[in-house]
């Protein structure tokens, strides 16, 4: 028995925002004094750091529950099953549903429940719940359903990544540019095919890295203090990813038994162009190599930091032809990777 992805859909928010509609923003330090360089400075620093130009919104009348559920859709339909087989509805997110303009998250019921719900399936022993993981929560949302289906607990399962970032942003921080909403779903199902995954990874550093990632006031002092908006210690994580990615990648390659020459794509999560970049030359650097050319499809310059959604996403999209100059074919190994508040790190070698 192998365990293998057997669907996949995506949902891509209709609204573009690029980086020139950033210029009318007032930019802050953390200490509520004036950022000192004019828009237009930022919005170019920041394209040439992040790779950014432009990221997709939902819209005022959809929610995280919502797209995650638009994309389940198309992965079921992709996969050609009933859903009435589901064993297990895992659904990745951070932060629930956020209403626009709303100050509190909405996690009752879970918006795995809501899914199923949607789903309209009757079957009980379809079990749904919620991965609160950072980033990495898709990733690790695919490694529980293999466990449940290796354990013998399950046959199907559907695993969701889904985030609306735009709605816990605050507009003085810079680092609002990076977020961006989006969802991606896969079916994970037992099968007799040759392939699926291979190993996996994971790790949780808190010692000193809990709050890396963490929720802040704006750094705008006049706002209400009593609304929290995402906030981040960049530099440490640019770090903190540096060191510790590139070593759990390798860990799992090794694991799996694949020689990395046999790597077809590494399919990272979208967080900044240049530290991606800078995670894989440092994974091909642990075995003496230099990085194959397109070895890792990119997506975060039109679609940004979507999250746990990056990765589905962009596997649903290579797989349906909609990036170019990238495609995977049967038998192709790929590895997954990904790094997200907690501190979270995992990664799995799949075999297409």
């Amino acid at each position: 028995m192998n365990i293998k992805i057997t669907g996949s859909g995506s949902y891509i928010p209709t609204q573009t925002v690029t980086n020139f509609d950033f210029l009318k923003h007032t930019f802050l330090n953390d200490d509520g004094t004036p950022f000192p360089l004019a828009n237009e400075v930022i919005a170019e620093k920041f394209h040439d750091i992040t790779g950014i130009r432009e990221r997709r919104y939902i819209t005022d009348d959809l929610s995280t529950s919502d797209i995650g559920f638009l994309a389940a859709q198309k992965a079921i339909e992709d996969a050609h099953i009933d859903p009435e087989t589901l064993d297990y509805i895992i659904f990745a997110h951070n932060f629930g549903d956020v209403k626009k303009g709303a100050i509190q998250t909405d996690l009752l019921p879970s918006l795995a429940t809501r899914v199923k719900h949607h789903l309209r399936i009757k079957n009980p022993k379809c079990v749904a719940y919620d991965m609160l993981f950072g980033c990495p929560g898709w990733v690790e949302g695919v490694i529980q359903a293999s466990a449940f289906i290796k354990a013998g607990m399950a046959k199907k399962c559907l695993v969701i990544g889904a985030e609306s970032l735009s709605r816990v942003v605050d507009i003085h921080d810079r680092d609002s540019m990076i977020y961006s909403d989006g969802a991606g779903a896969t079916i994970i199902e037992a099968t007799e095919e040759e392939g699926g995954i291979l190993a996996n990874e994971t790790a949780t550093y808190t010692y000193d890295e809990a709050y890396y990632l963490f929720f802040g006031n704006s750094f705008n002092k006049c706002n209400d203090p009593d609304i929290r908006y995402i906030k981040m210690h960049g530099r440490k994580i640019y770090e903190f990813a540096l060191s510790n990615v590139p070593k759990a990648m390798k860990e799992c390659l090794d694991k799996s038994g694949i020689d990395i020459s046999q790597v077809k794509k590494i399919l990272i999560h979208q967080a900044n162009e240049k530290m991606d970049e800078a995670i894989v030359h440092r994974f091909y650097k642990l075995y003496h190599q230099a990085v194959p050319e397109g070895i890792m499809p990119m997506s975060i310059q039109s679609l940004g930091n979507s999250s746990v959604a990056t990765i589905p996403t962009l596997y649903d999209m290579i797989t349906k032809g909609k990036m170019e100059n990238q495609t995977l074919e049967k038998g192709d190994v790929i590895l997954f990777a990904s790094v997200g508040s907690g501190m979270n790190i995992n990664a799995i070698v799949y075999k297409m």
